[in-house]
């Protein structure tokens, strides 16, 4: 398949998928069952690898400020339904933080290591369990639920990110501070990027 075969496909693609998303927010609200059910529509999205090779969506150069990117896939006009490809050269950590929004990551290549927390009581957090995101599988989480991201250096890493609202309009999140034991806001994610065009 050629890239501008592929492109077209995959734009499809991901538009039925989108839109089978809307449907289920409609019908079931947001619950953790309904949020498992566009967990599974996001597996099925990302079982087409021939429509998301890592080729696809650069990385960024070695040595780059970032050794991570967001490529905007799908998103509403009023910001809703944001769906990305998070690539990434690994070697990323994140603190613990929530979303304000729903949010599910489904994994196309590579290992992402999601360490999901409670609220301990004391102004701090406490961690629950791991989960590893890779080829074939997902995890989802409502508002409210807390987790961080981990990712060995140097092992290529593409997944889904999706979100019940934009990142760029993420205002309010916030991450946990283990040094000082305190919270702080997350900026809003800025350089989110559109995929190259085929030449």
């Amino acid at each position: 398949m050629n890239a501008t075969a592929r492109q077209e496909q995959r734009t499809q693609a991901i538009q039925s998928t989108v839109a089978r998303i809307r449907a289920i927010e409609a019908e079931q609200g947001m619950t953790p069952a309904s949020l498992e059910r566009i967990k599974q529509t996001l597996l099925e999205l990302a079982a087409r690898q021939d429509l998301f090779p890592l080729s696809d969506f650069p990385l960024p150069a070695p040595g780059a400020e970032r050794n991570n990117a967001l490529y905007r896939l799908s998103e509403d006009p009023d910001h809703r339904y944001a769906l990305y490809a998070q690539v990434s050269r690994g070697g990323t950590d994140t603190p613990a933080h929530n979303h304000t929004t729903w949010a599910v990551i489904v994994g196309l290549q590579g290992e992402e290591l999601n360490r999901l927390y409670d609220h301990d009581g004391k102004g701090g957090v406490k961690e629950r369990e791991t989960f590893m995101v890779t080829r074939g599988t997902g995890i989802a989480f409502m508002p409210d639920d807390l987790h961080s991201i981990h990712m060995v250096p140097e092992k290529p890493v593409l997944n889904f990110h999706m979100y019940g609202l934009a990142l760029e309009q993420l205002t309010e999140r916030r991450y946990y501070k283990p040094a000082t034991h305190d919270w702080a806001h997350f900026p809003a994610s800025a350089g989110i990027r559109d995929l190259p065009q085929p030449a």
